[in-house]
């Protein structure tokens, strides 16, 4: 027997957006192939839009990218002229519409083939000029534009990478990457300094060569750093709990203490060649995909995260949320409407389990609560186990109704049954199959 053991009396913290994705809604929603009401339901907080130039709903070549948007680099960057911002402003439009902050990724798409934009700019000063303007057009009506207020900017994406030998996000050098980072951000954070920026999107937290090639220079320059954002793909969620510790005592180890920390790409991954590669992509779109979300997602809630974004939501082989050719939704989107309910919630309470397979997480906020449970190894023959789940600090003498839901392999996050109870504590118990994921919530009746 498993005991998950909650405390709603013991406040812990906030639930943070540990629910956001990389990329918005898709499809078109005159034709009724849109998966945009559904991705307006699962209340997702931030969409970083790297990679949306893969996608021709988006925009295709024309979106995003700063060598999309400023397509001749010897062009004038003050003429709005120079600018193509048609394909991305329709993009941003429908993320916003859905409720999600854009998170804007500046840079390029990563290139596996020919390369187009991750060659260094021929002029890191001006580069940084044309996302000023970029900038400026999202929030301050530039070039006929808009006061979004778009708060996050990234700069660049995974400048570290290394694939067989070459680099598929950056052509050039590492002292040339710092030499560059480090100009753009000066430049930007000195014309928009309450606007967040940082990056650089490394492959993930543990190089340390790199770590202490740009960072130890930004902080010999006393430059700014308003967050850290790396990638991690796993298959231990506790991997990402470890992988923001590291990432802090990095921030720490260069004088940044303050710095967010953002992990903006993540998903399942067991290996990137082979039957791994494939087994991975196969589970990403079924239900152990969804419960790794789900688990992840509690895993970075309870470690030093600022954000969390699922890698991706886009159209593509790696989205575990959405059909790839009707947008109708897989296991792996009912994790971010279950989590988006404890994030409205707000207040995250006491709870803990005493199997590193069950993960929970729980939230209470004005005489409403909730717990989200889910049963995850990466084990495929593991079998279901028995839980037993203890709540206590509530209210003597206040009836409560609690709703179960189930995520399996035969419900979508459906009300499976209904209980009242009046004392001000109870055990209810569970029986989790493998993969299996449980909303609980609780109101007064």
């Amino acid at each position: 027997m498993i005991n998950v053991n909650i405390g709603f009396s013991d406040k812990t913290g906030v639930i943070k957006p540990m629910h956001s994705v990389n990329n918005g809604p898709a499809g078109a929603r005159v034709r009724g192939t849109s998966n945009f009401d559904l991705y307006k339901a699962a209340g997702i907080p931030y969409a970083r839009n790297h990679d949306a130039s893969f996608y021709d709903g988006y925009g295709g070549e024309h979106t995003v990218d700063v060598h999309r948007i400023f397509k001749r680099f010897e062009a004038d960057e003050n003429d709005p002229a120079s600018y193509l911002f048609e394909s991305t402003d329709s993009y941003v439009k429908d993320t916003l519409e859905a409720g999600t902050k854009i998170f804007y990724r500046l840079g390029a798409s990563i290139e596996h083939g020919q390369k187009y934009g991750t060659y260094p700019p021929a002029d890191f000063a001006k580069w940084a000029r044309i996302c000023e303007h970029i900038i400026r057009h999202y929030n301050e009506g530039w070039a006929n534009g808009f006061e979004y207020g778009i708060e996050y900017w990234e700069i660049w994406n995974e400048p570290n990478c290394r694939n067989g030998g070459s680099n598929p996000c950056w052509q050039g050098t590492d002292e040339q990457f710092v030499e560059f980072f480090t100009t753009v951000i000066r430049h930007l954070k000195e014309r928009f300094p309450n606007l967040k920026f940082g990056g650089p999107a490394f492959c993930n937290a543990y190089d340390d060569c790199y770590n202490d090639l740009l960072f130890s220079e930004m902080q010999k320059q006393g430059l700014p750093l308003d967050f850290f954002s790396f990638h991690g793909y796993a298959r231990d969620p506790h991997y990402y709990a470890e992988s923001a510790f590291k990432a802090r005592a990095v921030m720490e180890k260069y004088g940044y203490p303050d710095a967010e920390i953002i992990l903006n790409e993540w998903n399942y991954i067991r290996g990137w060649r082979g039957e791994d590669w494939t087994y991975s992509l196969r589970m990403e779109k079924g239900l152990k995909g969804a419960s790794f979300i789900t688990a992840s997602m509690i895993c970075a809630q309870n470690s030093p995260m600022s954000h969390f974004m699922y890698y991706d939501a886009r159209p593509c082989g790696m989205n575990g949320m959405f059909n790839t050719d009707t947008l109708a939704p897989l296991k792996g989107y009912y994790p971010f409407p279950m989590f988006n309910t404890l994030y409205r919630l707000s207040r995250q309470v006491s709870c803990e389990t005493d199997s590193a397979d069950v993960y929970a997480l729980a939230a209470r906020n004005r005489g409403k609560a909730a717990v989200l449970v889910t049963y995850y190894t990466d084990n495929d023959d593991a079998p279901p186990v028995e839980a037993k789940v203890h709540l206590t600090g509530l209210s003597e003498g206040r009836v409560w109704k609690i709703s179960y839901r189930l995520l399996d392999a035969f419900h979508d996050s459906e009300l499976i049954r209904e209980e009242r109870f009046s004392a001000g504590a109870m055990d209810t118990y569970l029986t989790l199959p493998l993969f299996g994921t449980y909303l609980l919530e609780l109101t007064r009746a």
